[in-house]
């Protein structure tokens, strides 16, 4: 894994600020001021990490987003959008973004995000599943790890399948820490969980970060779905 960071932002005083913070983090810095010269960056230097604002002049970030995933699909993309700009959030998942943080930065969020984007890559690397099954008393539970996309949708559909037959009270869909979902897997888990619910079954899913926890709610998944705290009274346990 090599440790270089590639950071596009129209603002040389966040560039600044990035590059010190990434740097006493450990990373090797690269910086763009607009799309194009990030993606010519990209080219060059093949970092495996990715952070973009969206709004910039000459190219914006979903074009840079765009074509750095067009040259390395595998590439973590964090975008950095506008604070509850859930469209344009939405917008990069659909282009595959792994992740998106909210402007004004918060040094807390850009370090759970750098440690999310971390451990994907780790999982990526490894040929563990990234969704796992088991059974408790009351439960199914599908464990859910890693970036969550078309890829993944076949073992999550014969997850799910296999939780069906087992009969339980609850099927609980359990997202890890590190866990991400682009735009394929939300349509891909949408359908699911509305074939589920439309059966009659209860289905609650937790532990999602507030990101997605915000981007399932603004699309109405929440209709098919019950969302509850990790650590909530109400959660089914075996």
């Amino acid at each position: 894994m090599n440790n270089k960071v590639l950071v596009i932002d129209d603002e040389r005083p966040t560039l600044k600020m990035f590059t010190l913070l990434l740097t006493a983090y450990g990373y090797e810095v690269l910086t763009a001021e607009n799309g194009r010269e990030g993606v010519e960056t990209f080219k060059r230097e093949t970092p495996e990490l990715v952070l973009t604002d969206i709004k910039m002049p000459v190219m914006d970030g979903i074009e840079a987003l765009r074509a750095i995933k067009k040259i390395n699909p595998g590439t973590e993309v964090i975008v950095i959008t506008g604070h509850g700009d859930m469209d344009l959030a939405i917008q990069a998942l659909n282009l595959d973004a792994t992740d998106f943080i909210n402007k004004p930065l918060k040094r807390e969020a850009l370090e759970k995000a750098l440690t999310r984007a971390r451990e994907r890559m780790t999982i990526a690397r490894n040929e563990e599943g990234q969704v796992v099954l088991r059974e408790e008393d009351r439960a199914a539970v599908i464990g859910v790890r890693g970036n969550v996309s078309a890829i993944t949708m076949p073992r999550l559909s014969e997850a799910f399948e296999q939780a069906a037959s087992m009969g339980k009270e609850t099927m609980l869909v359990d997202f890890e820490k590190n866990a991400s979902i682009n735009g394929a897997g939300i349509t891909g888990l949408t359908s699911l969980l509305r074939q589920y619910a439309g059966s009659g079954g209860r289905v609650c899913l937790t532990g999602l970060s507030s990101n997605f926890r915000s981007v399932f709610e603004t699309l109405g998944i929440t209709r098919f779905a019950e969302i509850i705290d990790r650590d909530k009274e109400s959660r089914p346990r075996g």
